[in-house]
């Protein structure tokens, strides 16, 4: 009787005592894949997939002479211009977006900032007619609104829109080629596309084609 009464004191006293596991979730392989696929990432994705297939195409069939839109817009007017070559996003508030080619001298070449740019002279006065954006940094969302495919209610909101813009300026950094040396005086082709919110805005072109010679 003593030795069963002890051996339920030692199982009473071991059936007191914390058990040492720990329960692990599975890791959801969807769930993981949502978390690291941020903004920024699809929209990259995105905008890599359209670029050779649909904006690069675009910008080649759109692109008008910057000498004749200029001289149109001087003799017509923006909007009348702009109903006729540009394309801007719902509401007359909206600034039109061109899509434009030419050529002409490097008159500035500022390449050493993270908001490079190019100051070209097309008419050969000896003022810039133009700043070329080469970047990393480039300003506005000219690039998506130029893009007639590139709807917005085709987006989740206004964020993922904004990240998209970015996308496609960094593809056009990403695509500049520069010659080494010095480049003020060299000749300059390129094609891209700029915003205009009023006809005598200085126009700041992002590039989809560039090339020095």
């Amino acid at each position: 009787m003593r030795d069963c009464l002890k051996s339920l004191a030692v199982l009473s006293c071991v059936a007191l005592l914390p058990v040492a596991c720990k329960v692990v979730k599975t890791p959801d392989p969807e769930a993981a894949s949502a978390v690291a696929q941020t903004d920024e990432a699809r929209m990259a994705v995105y905008a890599a997939d359209i670029w050779d297939a649909k904006v690069l195409p675009m910008a080649k069939e759109s692109a008008v002479p910057l000498q004749e839109l200029k001289a149109e817009i001087a003799a017509n007017g923006l909007d009348a211009v702009g109903n006729a070559y540009g394309l801007r996003p719902e509401g007359e508030a909206n600034p039109w977006n061109f899509v434009s080619s030419g050529e002409g001298v490097i008159i500035e070449a500022n390449t050493q900032s993270r908001a490079a740019k190019l100051a070209v002279d097309i008419d050969g006065n000896g003022a810039a007619d133009l700043v070329v954006q080469l970047g990393p940094v480039v300003r506005g969302t000219a690039l998506r609104d130029a893009m007639p495919f590139i709807i917005f209610s085709d987006f989740r909101d206004q964020i993922e829109f904004a990240k998209l813009a970015r996308a496609l300026n960094d593809l056009a950094s990403q695509s500049v080629t520069l010659p080494e040396g010095d480049l003020v005086g060299r000749r300059v082709e390129f094609e891209g596309v700029y915003t205009l919110r009023n006809a005598g805005d200085a126009i700041e072109l992002v590039p989809t084609k560039l090339q020095v010679h």
